[in-house]
């Protein structure tokens, strides 16, 4: 008689040894681990500082141009983050549950990781923002700025919309984050994580990483926005990241770990 030995998906195999990964450099070199997220929060700040650049000089001929190719630029931000082995929060939203829902890892763990790994992104960020601002291409920013625009709108919105839009936004960087590791081939993963990444950037949805970032970039600016303000700025980060973990964890995270429980004919 053949015995049934129930393996885990390839899914599951390959976030067995993301986490892996992850909680073994969190363990061996906690400063190690912050740096890799440090340079996560950078990253999104170098594509949106050079996105916002473009979207300024293209909207003076063509105003409704510039949020393709910042939205495009952005992207840019994501792959960096993917091939270069850095620490994001929003993806490690996904991963962790499903080592959590597959006992891959404690929760305790998941969530002491993610929790630094956002102090991590959110240090990286502020310190490029920083930098950035005392270059010469954002040092002279005004209210027609689209950097400023697009933060005192994001800062108009109230609570309840910041959180639906959260959630929409880590669905598609997650839908970016399971096509890359699914794809075959190193075209079709730029591709795939372009595209969805693309979309919640040309949408407007509200991601809490770049909005550290872009946040910042106008914080720490020649021009004074009314728009910053400490208590409104915090909440908007913190619903971000509330609706950012039910959007990346829950939506996707948990019901990719449910489909794909051991021994069903289906899986990823």
């Amino acid at each position: 008689m053949t015995e049934n030995v129930m393996e885990h998906s390839n899914f599951v195999n390959t976030i067995k040894g993301a986490i892996g990964k992850k909680e073994g450099l969190y363990e061996e070199s906690k400063a190690r681990y912050f740096v890799r997220s440090m340079y996560a929060g950078a990253m999104l700040v170098l594509a949106t500082a050079c996105g916002v650049y473009a979207a300024d000089y293209i909207n003076v001929d063509a105003p409704h141009l510039g949020k393709f190719i910042y939205s495009f630029l952005f992207a840019f931000g994501l792959s960096f983050i993917l091939f270069l082995h850095q620490e994001l929060a929003t993806s490690n939203m996904m991963y962790l549950t499903v080592g959590v829902y597959h006992r891959l890892i404690k929760p305790g763990k998941a969530t002491k990781i993610l929790l630094f790994c956002t102090l991590g992104n959110f240090v990286g960020a502020v310190i490029a923002a920083w930098l950035i601002d005392n270059t010469g291409a954002l040092s002279h920013l005004t209210a027609e700025s689209f950097i400023v625009t697009t933060v005192e709108g994001k800062l108009a919105k109230d609570l309840l919309q910041i959180f639906i839009e959260a959630i929409v936004a880590n669905i598609f960087v997650n839908i970016a984050i399971l096509s890359y590791l699914m794809a075959k081939n190193e075209v079709a993963k730029l591709i795939l994580v372009f595209g969805a990444i693309f979309m919640f950037v040309f949408l407007g949805n509200e991601h809490v990483i770049a909005n550290f970032g872009s946040f910042s970039i106008v914080a720490f600016s020649n021009y004074t926005s009314e728009a910053i303000q400490f208590v409104p700025v915090l909440m908007a980060w913190l619903m971000a990241w509330i609706g950012n973990f039910i959007g990346g964890g829950l939506v996707m995270g948990l019901v990719y770990a449910w489909l794909n429980e051991d021994g069903l004919s289906l899986q990823d």
